[in-house]
């Protein structure tokens, strides 16, 4: 290696590292924004020919976004409303202990001395001056911290919404660019993208569809033992139901406390039973047969992925986990390959898996997204 080749390895170590330094405080939005910008493409590709590549994927975004925010602005809302009824009707003395101890005993049946456990000390006026007072120290003592919380959530949807649209508008030619600088031969590369694309693929429509599963068994659950707010605990239960193992036993166990509380005992067994078996199955069972199937890789390391990226990735973990060992796997089976066959790059076609979902492969031709096709750069070429 010469002093100007040494000069650019140096110099790409160097910023690659401070570029990793940029991105690891935006990871998560990061994530979030492959993931949409994954999801929508096929969408995108319809869109862009009829409108232009451009407004299919602001659109595509927009929408999106108002899917996401509207949800979430309601139950702000209707927390901020409660709220705001809580502590009026705390001035007025309308909902004080009394109050509490009669819900208790005429709608839950349960007998509770409130004011004797915890004396006389709490008052709606004590609670008042409480919240007043701590209100005013956190409004002026944590406005730092608060507007710097603030100032990160809104500069991370900003990076999540323009990665969003530019992953649409331009990411069939990033992965083209990929392809012709990285130092793998371009059938292996081929390869490599078409498998990472089925794993990303499975991963996804298999955390979705049995998180699906479970909702809509969690809501039959709830509509024969008559739980209230069937259609609302459903989606709850479909949110949850992404997290591996635990996900779904968070709304139906708590119900299932409830209903023996209430003085359902019957109601609650049947619920508990009903969730333990045919709610975990779903889970158990359904997340590795259908992910680990689909992407190649052994129900164990599936769940292993999944678990293991939540710690890593956050929720989104739930997602790429299983991704980065499998395409650590691919990578190890692409090495050994090349390692042990005399002329790999002749073979590879003749290898090369069928996908269920081939989005990555259209890239070889020309895409929607008005990307020009570009020439191939072959090995000889690249070499020279």
């Amino acid at each position: 290696m010469n002093l100007e080749r040494g000069v650019f390895v140096a110099a790409i170590l160097g910023l690659g590292t401070l570029s990793l330094l940029l991105v690891l405080p935006l990871l998560q939005y990061v994530l979030l924004a492959v993931l949409l910008g994954y999801v929508l493409h096929p969408v995108h590709e319809r869109l862009a020919p009829r409108i232009g590549s451009r407004l299919s994927a602001g659109g595509l975004v927009a929408g999106t976004a108002l899917v996401v925010l509207l949800p979430i602005g309601a139950v702000i809302a209707v927390a901020a409303n409660q709220a705001v009824q809580v502590l009026t009707a705390l001035r007025t003395g309308r909902l004080g202990i009394d109050t509490i101890e009669r819900f208790l005993r005429e709608q839950v049946g349960v007998t509770i001395d409130i004011g004797g456990a915890i004396g006389s000390t709490l008052t709606p006026d004590a609670v008042l001056g409480v919240v007043e007072g701590q209100s005013g120290a956190a409004l002026f003592g944590r406005a730092a911290s608060l507007f710097g919380g603030l100032s990160n959530v809104v500069i991370g949807l900003t990076v999540l919404v323009f990665l969003s649209y530019y992953l649409l508008t331009d990411g069939v030619g990033f992965v083209r660019w990929l392809r012709d600088v990285a130092p793998v031969p371009g059938d292996d590369w081929d390869e490599l993208v078409a498998r990472v694309d089925r794993l990303l693929w499975a991963v996804i429509v298999g955390n979705v569809a049995v998180a699906t599963v479970q909702g809509v068994l969690t809501g039959i659950g709830f509509v024969v033992v008559g739980f209230p707010n069937t259609v609302f605990w459903t989606v709850v239960t479909v949110v949850l139901g992404l997290l591996p193992l635990i996900g779904a036993s968070i709304v139906w166990l708590p119900a299932s406390i409830y209903l023996f509380v209430l003085g359902r005992p019957l109601a609650a067994v049947v619920l508990f039973v009903y969730g333990a078996t045919l709610v975990s199955i779903a889970d158990n069972y359904l997340r590795p047969m259908i992910g680990g199937r689909e992407a190649g890789l052994n129900p164990g390391l599936f769940v292993l992925g999944i678990s293991g990226g939540l710690f890593v990735f956050g929720f989104l973990g739930v997602f790429f986990g299983p991704v980065v060992l499998g395409t650590l796997k691919v990578l190890v089976e692409l090495f050994a390959r090349d390692g042990t066959t005399p002329d790999a790059s002749e073979s590879s076609d003749r290898r090369r898996p069928r996908l269920g979902r081939p989005m990555l492969d259209r890239m070889s031709v020309g895409s929607a997204t008005g990307v020009d096709t570009p020439t191939t750069i072959d090995d000889d070429q690249r070499a020279s």
